[in-house]
Formats: structure tokens, C-alpha cells, sequence
């Protein structure tokens, strides 16, 4: 059986040009710099679609994320695997494409580094999250998110994205 840690990915360098591929465990196991996307999900009153993952999780277990996103496999697009996570993790079919609005490289420093494509969808359709995926989550307002982003754990890599979001709109 198939395995998430069997998916190839591509690998790329620091100007996010592709230099090989390896299966996806291997590339966590070995901290190979790989692609992924965010997409920050709206509902029709703008608020943002938040989500505890689940304990399951190869990385980031259990923490609370604003984003929804995933690795980008080995010849995708950007544009492709934003649309395709968005979908798989709400639980939906349909959805407008996803806006790319910046990207950045993610680097922590001890071995997890990925370029990362930040994208914005509104998502009018009632949502479903996968229960492999998504152990919790709601649709706050931006005053809730901001109100959050000192009490719970969150992924260090979508903080990442939506500090340099939140920098781009001259918030915080």
C-alpha cells in the first residue's frame, strides 16, 4: 500500500529550481529543500477557515494552522497543488482557483526548508475537512485569528506565511 511518505517530490535549490526527487520521507528524513503551498481559505463573510491537525500528522502534529496547503508532487504546479490541498483538506469540489499572492523561501534552520507559494481562495460551498487531515476547525474572523496567534500552538511554517502576509497589508 501506498504510503504519504511514498509520494515523490521534486527537490529544489535556493532559487527554487528542481535538482532532483525523492520520496517524500526521505526528504523530510533528510531535510531536503522541497516545494509546498498555503492557501489562506475565506468563507462569503470573509472570515478565515482555521484548523487543529491531526495527531497523526508526519509533521506538525496536533498544531493549529490558517492555512491549508500541503507538498507539491514531483512535476506539479504551484497553481495545480494550491487548488488540489485546497480541495482534498475542505472536503469540496469546485472551488474558484486560488490567487497566488507571494513566495518565500521557509527555512527553520534545523533541517525543514521549503519554498513555499502563498495563495487566497473564497470558498463559498459548505466545507468537509478530511478526518486524516483536520482533527478540528471553524471559520474565524481576523480579530479571533490575531486574538489566537498567542494562546494556541501553531505551525511554525504557516506563522511563517502569515506574518509576511500580515507585513504585505501593513498589519501588525
Amino acid at each position: 500500500m501506498s504510503t504519504a511518505a511514498d509520494e515523490i517530490l521534486d527537490i529544489v535549490d535556493e532559487n527554487d529550481q528542481v535538482i532532483g526527487q525523492a520520496p517524500r520521507g526521505e526528504v523530510y528524513a533528510r531535510g531536503m529543500r522541497h516545494r509546498a503551498v498555503f492557501v489562506l481559505v475565506r468563507d462569503v463573510e470573509g472570515r478565515v477557515f482555521v484548523h487543529r491537525r491531526t495527531a497523526t500528522k508526519l509533521i506538525f502534529p496536533s498544531l493549529y494552522d490558517m492555512f491549508v496547503g500541503g507538498v507539491v508532487g514531483a512535476g506539479e504546479s504551484y497553481d495545480h497543488a494550491a487548488l488540489r490541498e485546497a480541495e482534498e483538506e475542505l472536503g469540496v469540489s469546485g472551488l474558484p482557483r486560488p490567487v497566488p499572492l507571494f513566495t518565500f523561501l521557509y527555512d527553520d534552520g534545523a533541517g525543514r526548508t521549503w519554498w513555499s507559494a502563498v495563495y487566497e481562495v473564497r470558498c463559498e460551498l459548505p466545507v468537509n475537512p478530511q478526518v486524516e487531515e483536520v482533527a478540528w476547525h471553524g471559520f474565524l474572523a481576523e480579530a479571533e485569528v490575531e486574538r489566537r496567534l498567542g494562546e494556541w500552538e501553531w505551525v511554525p511554517d504557516g506563522m511563517a506565511a502569515y506574518e509576511r502576509l500580515r507585513a504585505r497589508r501593513g498589519v501588525g
